[in-house]
């Protein structure tokens, strides 16, 4: 009976879960179109609009080893539930200021308010990485995850959509109301939510004291070293993020400023990177577990490394215009698809392997070492676009996201993240002897 009860009670997590993520992740996904376009507008300056862009990044990379530590050690139901109350007051002090007669958006106002949401954002999105084993039975977290980034890939395409409508129809303020309305309703929908229905963690001991944060976060390392293939993943990660600079750079570039492509036909190539999310996260979330993820996403940053080096052919082969735009088109669907292929597998895996105690921890350590380089690589690679020719650079850089990780998921590091493809091996080899 129990059991049933607890069944019933994380259907109902995880839907009010995802409609959740859904409503905050859209009204984000509005303002951030809304506010870049008010930047550019205000300003026409490109500095301005990539300052916005650090002052999202930087945050995260610098506050989530303590978003960690937090999750670790504190309830992290009041976490998500603080940081979204934090997030709305945020964007009501924004409001307000823009309201004020004589004071406006100024870009002093947007940059703080964006800190504020960036450092917001992280401890919500630690402390609910964290809490995924929490709330949902161990045989629908590949399903959670995978309605997770259905509902942030309806919002990637709805909302540029909803923006584009809206916008110089509409003022800022009404903007900023519909970011923190939807807020607010996640902020009432996280708090009926059961953060302890599966959990393992530690029961907190009366009068026991509480490691320091820095003592926590030796800790946190401390487990990671003990984790061979979650330290292969560190690296992959970290290197394929610097990599990866190559295409957010030149993907725009090369459209935009080589092939001198519309600006509603460079959209709907990005629209159709959205719509392989949205195809494969359903895809995910209907089918069992994937049985090998760690070999599923080495293969699917194989074909990132071939998507990628494939962006530069239409600067070296000539081809015809709807040739060349369906080209794109599909090539950002793939994009798509295999980043959903590559994520979520191995965010399953570690949900399972991780002990819940340090989900926390490891989980903003791959937040910030995922996003260390980000800045340096796309610092480096808009140097590059304007020094070498851009095709190259694709190509380059695909082949060597595709040795990184044929090197740092070698064979060895493969069978050591799952133990039963040798067995297999074994099995079928003895099948073939005795034939």
């Amino acid at each position: 009976m129990e059991d049933a009860f607890k069944l019933k009670r994380a259907t109902f997590n995880l839907w009010t879960f995802v409609t959740s993520k859904l409503i905050s992740s859209f009204g984000a996904q509005v303002y951030v179109f809304a506010i870049s376009f008010y930047i550019l507008q205000q300003t026409g300056s490109a500095t301005s609009f990539a300052t916005n862009l650090l002052c999202s990044i930087l945050p995260r990379a610098l506050m989530a080893p303590f978003a960690g530590y937090v999750a670790d050690n504190y309830s992290r139901k009041t976490i998500v539930i603080a940081a979204q109350i934090a997030s709305s007051l945020a964007i009501a002090g924004l409001l307000t200021v823009s309201l004020i007669p004589g004071l406006g958006l100024s870009l002093v106002t947007i940059y703080t308010t964006t800190v504020l949401l960036s450092i917001t954002s992280t401890f919500s999105g630690v402390a609910f990485s964290s809490s995924i084993t929490g709330l949902i039975d161990e045989k629908r977290i590949q399903k959670a995850m995978s309605m997770n980034q259905m509902s942030i890939s309806f919002a990637a395409i709805g909302a540029p959509a909803v923006g584009g409508l809206l916008y110089g129809t509409v003022s800022m303020p009404v903007f900023l109301i519909m970011y923190m309305t939807a807020s607010i309703i996640a902020v009432i929908l996280e708090s009926t939510m059961n953060f302890k229905l599966f959990a393992k963690r530690k029961e907190v001991v009366e009068g026991e004291a509480k490691e320091s944060i820095w003592q926590s976060m030796k800790a946190g390392f401390a487990y990671l070293k003990l984790q061979p293939i979650i330290m292969a993943l560190l690296w992959v990660s970290l290197l394929i993020n610097f990599l990866f600079g190559a295409f957010q750079v030149g993907y725009s570039f090369v459209l935009i400023e080589k092939l001198k492509m519309p600006s509603e036909h460079f959209g709907l190539t990005e629209g159709a990177f959205a719509v392989g999310m949205l195809l494969l996260s359903f895809y995910l979330s209907v089918r069992k577990d994937v049985k090998y993820p760690f070999l599923v996403s080495k293969r699917g940053i194989i074909v990132f490394g071939i998507l990628m080096g494939s962006i530069g052919l239409p600067l070296m082969v000539s081809m015809h215009y709807g040739v060349m735009f369906g080209f794109y088109l599909t090539v950002m669907f793939c994009f798509g698809a295999t980043m959903i292929i590559v994520n979520t597998p191995i965010m399953v895996m570690m949900q399972k392997i991780i002990d819940d105690d340090y989900k926390g921890r490891v989980f903003s350590i791959m937040e910030t070492m995922a996003m260390a380089l980000m800045p340096l690589g796309i610092v480096l690679f808009g140097f590059l676009y304007d020094l070498l020719p851009a095709e190259w650079i694709l190509a380059i850089s695909g082949l060597l996201l595709i040795g990184v990780v044929l090197i740092l998921a070698r064979p060895s590091v493969v069978r050591k993240a799952h133990p039963e493809l040798d067995k297999s091996k074994t099995v079928t080899a003895e099948v073939i002897q005795e034939q």
